[in-house]
């Protein structure tokens, strides 16, 4: 027995009603589509902290020191073993004063590792930790120097900056 067409084409209606109906039900509602929203945000402002702590090495490394200044916020702060500068004006001076303003000739760096951030709106916190490595009297590398950063971070201007980085040695000073 041949079904008629009209039948099948009423079935195959009723099929996709039932699918669309279904996908409905399925779809984020208002407070979902927020949630996720929230949650997308979030992991977008962790991800661009977890650069700006990588931009920080890299650029310091580089001795990019008017790089590295900017990724500090207007009246952001650097706190560290050898004293301390707010501004990224004054920051710059202060790194310039004391790393130079040539290249990195003797091809030290900084391992950055153990990130943990908390975001907050537009505030957040970090806490990280860093390695100096430089070469050691036979040029070969040698740990010199290992510690932590306690971070207070701010969006100004739609980007993470430093609001107050605190860098603390773990290590005895080199001699």
């Amino acid at each position: 027995m041949k079904t008629p067409r009209s039948f099948r084409t009423l079935c195959a209606v009723a099929a996709l009603f039932l699918l669309a109906a279904s996908a409905i039900a399925q779809a984020p509602r208002g407070s979902d589509t927020a949630s996720l929203a929230a949650k997308l945000q979030r992991l977008e402002d962790i991800e661009e902290i977890r650069t700006l702590l990588l931009d920080y090495g890299r650029l310091l490394d580089s001795r990019d020191l008017a790089g590295y200044s900017k990724l500090f916020a207007k009246d952001g702060e650097w706190v560290g073993g050898f004293g301390s500068a707010k501004g990224p004006e004054e920051i710059l001076a202060f790194m310039q004063k004391n790393m130079g303003t040539g290249p990195n000739r003797n091809n030290s760096f900084h391992i950055l590792s153990n990130f943990q951030i908390e975001v907050k709106g537009d505030a957040a916190t970090a806490w990280s930790r860093w390695t100096f490595v430089a070469p050691g009297t036979d040029g070969k590398p040698v740990i010199s120097q290992a510690g932590r950063y306690d971070d207070i971070l701010i969006r100004e201007a739609g980007h993470w900056k430093f609001k107050r980085r605190t860098a603390s040695n773990d290590t005895p000073a080199p001699r």
